[in-house]
């Protein structure tokens, strides 16, 4: 039987030209090491992987491999075996630039490390919870009978940290907890979070869809792209790449999709970086607005990821105009501090945070559960799980995933 007492657990992020990883102590929760390395150019995927592995060594007990799309085959975060291989492979269509890069690193490491368990952590997994209101579109239902062309929502292993972590700093249970999530880094998503579960969210079928994003563009009217393709001389598969890479904050603005740019060129009068600023804060609205009256109020809103935790300018933009639903934000508590915290004011009837996201030590938590509970189902003590499932403190110290 494996030893569960103390273990470690490596977490991995491929990515088409970059892979991340952490390697993690658990169940003290401790950050052994991390890295994000870039593909050298006429580096292969697999010479970057495995310089990665001799780094690291051999002395890894287990592996949490992150991937993209589930869709619905998966509702949790899943050991990996030949059948799970094959469920993810056969949706990698929904994510053609993500599952397939997943699926070369999990069988990469699976080579590399063939005698530890392995297990998949989703970031649609959270989301499986939306009821049908949420995740269908107003096309045919044979759609999504035969492609299962629905909303699935990403960050939902994000999305999942801080609501919990926004429970631990309300000193509430989170199933008494209607919270409205807002990760905001180059890409964007809104959640409704429902006593604990997701109950909708702003991405789609795809990451493309929702609010405007740093060179995505979220949601347009879909007679956009036939029509783009008729006077462009385009084709689909070129419309969609201006949608993911050249439009959102930098396509409005012309000048940058990084938010700390837009921001000084707005205050130096450059007009189209204001209307850039101005149109981001305005589709957030829409978003945080719909899932106000979704949720029939909301206890708290969650600022993080990259612009979420570190734009005191961008938090307060949004924050302004929310009034109407009891929020309200203390100036000097939004602008100064660091990590998980309040920036609301006493007096505000919903709850402002931020909390920096740490995907990983989900990712981690999930692969010794899901360890555990194959090689001890009978045991409630004794292992990693049982001594770190209630490490939200230990995982704000192994330090926040700007994602």
């Amino acid at each position: 039987m494996m030893n569960l007492s103390s273990c470690k657990v490596l977490v991995l992020n491929c990515g088409s030209s970059s892979v991340k990883y952490k390697l993690y102590e658990m169940p003290s929760e401790r950050l052994l090491l991390e890295g994000n390395e870039r593909r050298e150019p006429g580096q292969s995927f697999q010479r970057m992987l495995e310089a990665i592995f001799r780094l690291i060594g051999q002395g890894v007990d287990m592996m949490a491999h992150r991937v993209v799309h589930g869709a619905d085959l998966f509702r949790e975060s899943a050991l990996i075996d030949e059948e799970a291989l094959r469920r993810m492979e056969s949706i990698s269509y929904l994510a053609p630039l993500h599952n397939p890069i997943n699926l070369e690193g999990i069988r990469l490491a699976q080579r590399y490390y063939p005698d530890i368990p392995h297990a998949a952590v989703f970031d649609t997994s959270f989301h499986q919870t939306m009821p049908p209101t949420s995740y269908l579109y107003s096309i045919p239902y044979e759609y999504y009978s035969k492609h299962k062309i629905r909303k699935y929502g990403f960050h939902g292993t994000s999305h999942r940290y801080v609501m919990q972590r926004a429970a631990d700093l309300m000193g509430m249970p989170v199933d008494k907890l209607r919270l409205i999530s807002c990760h905001i880094g180059n890409g964007v998503s809104v959640t409704a979070i429902r006593y604990g579960q997701s109950y909708d969210t702003s991405m789609g079928l795809t990451p493309l869809a929702g609010v405007t994003m740093g060179t995505r563009s979220g949601n347009i009217d879909p007679a956009v792209i036939p029509y783009l393709e008729r006077l462009e001389g385009i084709g689909t598969d070129e419309v969609i790449h201006m949608l993911n890479h050249r439009s959102g904050l930098l396509g409005i603005s012309g000048a940058s999709n990084d938010i700390r740019d837009l921001l000084k060129l707005a205050n130096e009068g450059h007009e189209r970086s204001r209307l850039a600023l101005d149109m981001f804060i305005a589709k957030l609205h829409q978003y945080i607005g719909l899932y106000f009256a979704r949720l029939n109020g909301a206890d708290g809103i969650i600022f993080t990821a990259g612009v979420g935790e570190n734009s005191a300018e961008i938090r307060e933009r949004i924050c302004l105009g929310l009034e109407f639903a009891g929020v309200f934000i203390d100036a000097e508590a939004n602008r100064s501090g660091a990590g998980a915290r309040l920036i609301s004011s006493p007096y505000s009837p919903t709850k402002v945070m931020v909390i920096p996201t740490n995907e990983e030590i989900v990712m981690a938590r999930d692969t010794v559960r899901l360890v555990r509970s194959r090689h001890m189902p009978d045991s409630a003590a004794g292992d990693c799980f049982a001594a770190g499932s209630n490490g939200s403190q230990r995982a704000a110290s192994a330090g926040p995933s700007q994602a």
